[in-house]
C-alpha cells in the first residue's frame, strides 16, 4: 500500500470525518517520527496520511489545583520546557527532555509517544507513574482511558489510529503533597534508546507515605509497574531512606528484562533496576521536603 495523499485537517471533527471516509485506509500523522520509519519498512500501511499539525486545539495546555490538562500534540521540548510541567511533574519534564535528540523533540508529540507504544517511552514512563489519562475520539463518540491500560506489547496500542485520535492527557495533582522522579540509564548521553528507565510518583501526608507508583521499562513488553515495590512504601517515612532502597531491591527482584543485542543482557539490566529506582525514589521524596 503506497501514500497517495496527505490532508491537512483544521478541526478535530474533521479529522474524524476525514478517518471515517477513508474507511481504515487512512492514519494520523501527528509528527512521524516513529510512523514514517515503520510505513518505509512495512510495519505499518496506509494510503492517505490525515496530519493534525494544524489542528491548535490539540496543542493547548491548561493548568488548576486539581489537574494538568496537556493537549496530544504538544511537542516533547514544549512539554520539557513549560515552567507548570517542571513545577508540579518534574518526571514529565525530565523524560520529554531525554526523547531523541533536539529535532525529534520538536517533531514528536506526546500522543505520538503513547500510540506508538514504545515500553521504554521517555515520555510514556512517567505518564503511567503519574497515573494519567487520555481523551479518545472516534466516530462513536469519547471515552477516557488510563494510558497503562493502552499497551498491548512492544509498539501495540488499543488506540487504532486509522480510526482514532488521541486529543487530550490528564495528569491529577494528589490531594497530599507529592514528588516524581525520572531516571534513565543509556549508552551516551544523546540519542541513543534507554538501557533501563524508571518513573516513580510518591504522595504523602505528614511526612508518611500514603501513595506510590514505580514504573521500570524495558523489563517487559509494556511499562511495567512493580507492584510489590509500591506496597512496601505504604505507611513509612518519607526520610526513611532504608524503606527506599528496600522498595528498589522488590523492584529489582520483580523486573524480567530479556536479553537485548541494542540494550545488554537481561541480567545486566535487571541488576540497574534497583540503582535506577532508588534515585528516582530520592528525587521525589526530595520534592515532598
Amino acid at each position: 500500500m503506497r501514500i497517495k495523499q496527505q490532508l491537512f485537517p483544521k478541526t478535530i471533527e474533521e479529522c474524524i470525518a476525514l478517518l471515517v471516509e477513508h474507511e481504515g485506509k487512512a492514519r494520523v500523522l501527528a509528527g512521524g517520527t516513529d510512523l514514517f520509519l515503520w510505513l518505509k519498512e512495512g510495519k505499518a500501511q496506509a494510503e492517505t496520511l490525515v496530519d493534525i499539525s494544524l489542528i491548535e486545539e490539540l496543542k493547548h495546555f491548561e493548568s488548576d489545583d486539581k489537574r494538568m490538562i496537556l493537549g496530544a500534540a504538544l511537542t516533547h521540548a514544549e512539554v520539557a520546557a513549560h515552567e507548570t510541567v517542571k513545577s508540579c511533574f518534574v518526571a514529565l519534564a525530565d523524560g520529554c527532555r531525554n526523547v531523541g535528540s533536539p529535532q525529534i523533540r520538536n517533531i514528536g508529540t506526546l500522543g505520538g509517544n503513547i500510540v506508538s507504544a514504545q515500553p521504554a517511552a521517555d515520555a510514556v514512563v512517567p505518564l503511567v507513574a503519574m497515573n494519567a489519562k487520555c481523551m479518545i475520539i472516534s466516530a462513536s463518540g469519547k471515552r477516557t482511558e488510563d494510558i497503562e491500560n493502552l499497551f498491548k506489547g512492544v509498539g501495540k496500542s488499543s488506540v487504532d489510529p486509522s480510526r482514532e485520535l488521541i486529543t487530550e492527557i490528564y495528569v491529577s495533582k494528589p490531594a497530599g503533597r507529592y514528588g516524581t522522579g525520572y531516571v534513565r540509564m543509556a549508552p551516551r548521553d544523546a540519542m541513543a534508546l534507554p538501557v533501563v528507565n524508571a518513573a516513580v510518583m510518591v504522595v504523602a501526608r505528614d511526612g508518611t507515605i500514603t501513595e506510590a507508583r514505580i514504573v521500570t521499562s524495558p523489563v517487559a513488553v509494556v511499562p511495567f509497574r512493580t507492584k510489590r515495590a509500591e506496597s512496601s512504601l505504604i505507611g513509612k517515612h518519607v526520610d526513611d531512606l532504608s524503606a527506599l532502597g528496600a522498595a528498589a531491591q522488590l523492584a529489582e527482584r520483580e523486573a524480567q528484562p530479556r536479553d537485548s543485542k541494542v540494550r545488554g543482557s537481561g541480567e545486566y539490566r535487571k541488576s540497574l533496576v534497583k540503582d535506577i529506582v532508588e534515585r528516582a525514589l530520592i528525587k521525589a521524596v526530595e520534592q515532598i521536603g
